[in-house]
């Protein structure tokens, strides 16, 4: 006569080892997906600061000058972003009317998760920065 063992199922130590690598895959994983939303988020106010730059350019030729974009006139385009949810980077426009110099800068804000990234500028020569690094190459990335 054979007898059938009814226990089934896991042991205490399998569950313990599964956890354990579970933990061990979320400790590597966890940094590498905060660079990424970093990047993303980053990604974001690039292309934010590009539309920006489109802007200040479709007023100049609608006006017929920079005279418009000004601190005044140009508060719609400066401010926190994003407009909704938790701001990231608050954007200054620095114009220059009378020379047609601008410069665009996105300064993270401090005890955000951008607050060690540094700050982004785009002026009207198309020239990028991030911190303290400029050019027209890829300094944004």
């Amino acid at each position: 006569m054979q007898t059938q063992d009814s226990n089934k199922g896991f042991t205490l130590i399998e569950l313990m080892i599964v956890v354990a690598i579970i933990g061990i895959l979320a400790a590597i994983a966890f940094p590498s997906y905060q660079g990424y939303t970093t990047k993303t988020k980053r990604g974001d106010m690039m292309t934010e600061m590009q539309n920006i730059a489109s802007e200040i350019q479709s007023r100049k030729l609608a006006q017929g000058s920079y005279n418009a974009i000004s601190s005044g006139v140009n508060t719609d385009l400066a401010g926190d972003y994003p407009k909704q949810g938790n701001a990231l980077y608050t954007i200054a426009i620095t114009p220059n009317p009378l020379t047609a110099k601008w410069r665009i800068t996105a300064t993270p804000k401090a005890g955000t998760q951008m607050a060690n990234d540094g700050a982004l500028s785009l002026d009207y020569q198309n020239t990028k920065c991030r911190a303290t690094s400029c050019g027209t190459g890829d300094e944004w990335n």
